[in-house]
């Protein structure tokens, strides 16, 4: 099956305090098409500095990023291919969540005709109908969250980046997410997410990676994961950290 992104050799550094310091060390990823990858590390190891470069929010020092066998610093159109939900992000609050995806909708090179179908169609799949008119200022952490999964997917992106999906959701949030993911899977849609919440989602991933330390230090199938999936990830830290103790 074809490589729908392929991260070659990603590096990148910050100055600090006058001192290069090594954010990422030569990470090399590969997403086959239709599958669900599962970006598993620390915090603070480079999850989310990855899934930003290859978005080419923010620079790297030497990388190489194919999207759709394209590199999308040279073809931007390919973003209307590409769905994403940041872990934190700015929300117009002024705004209803209606009107807010109405927003996202004009923004992502929809139709207007299919306005008033989809947007409604997208706040019943988070469960948000009840809070259409109100102002997202009003909303709580767990309603900004489902906002972004909603923002993401409305206009049927064949690949989506999901940071930290899981979190401030409860047992029944995450049930929520895990539930989209597979519709988005079965609906023909490659998934790219990070979340720590192991237990949730070691029955919906094909693939996953785990990243310590900025470099890639395991990367392969979920099946061959034999054991429990946080024992085998606690296991693999370790052995990156022989000298230090992790409880």
């Amino acid at each position: 099956m074809e490589n729908i992104l392929e991260v070659k050799n990603l590096y990148k550094t910050f100055q600090l305090n006058l001192k290069k310091t090594e954010v990422l060390k030569w990470v090399n990823l590969k997403l086959k098409k239709w599958e669900v990858f599962w970006f598993l590390g620390p915090n603070g190891a480079g999850k989310t500095t990855t899934m930003k470069v290859i978005l080419d929010f923010i620079k790297a020092t030497k990388w190489e990023v194919l999207i759709f066998w394209e590199k999308l610093t040279e073809n931007r159109s390919l973003l209307k291919k590409i769905g994403y939900a940041p872990e934190q992000a700015y929300y117009y609050e002024h705004l209803t969540w209606n009107e807010f995806l109405y927003l996202m909708w004009k923004l992502s090179w929809l139709e207007k005709k299919e306005l008033k179908e989809k947007v409604p169609l997208f706040l019943e799949k988070v469960w948000l109908s009840f809070a259409k008119d109100k102002y997202i200022k009003d909303y709580s952490k767990w309603m900004k969250q489902r906002l972004w999964l909603a923002s993401a997917i409305m206009h049927n992106p064949e690949l989506v980046f999901f940071d930290e999906p899981m979190t401030w959701l409860d047992p029944l949030g995450r049930n929520l997410v895990k539930n989209i993911i597979l519709e988005l899977k079965n609906n023909w849609t490659t998934i790219f997410f990070n979340t720590h919440i192991l237990s949730d989602v070691q029955d919906i991933a094909d693939t996953f990676a785990i990243i310590d330390k900025w470099e890639i230090i395991y990367n392969w199938k979920i099946k061959d994961v034999k054991n429990s999936l946080e024992e085998f990830f606690v296991e693999k830290i370790k052995e990156n950290n022989k000298n230090i103790e992790i409880k």
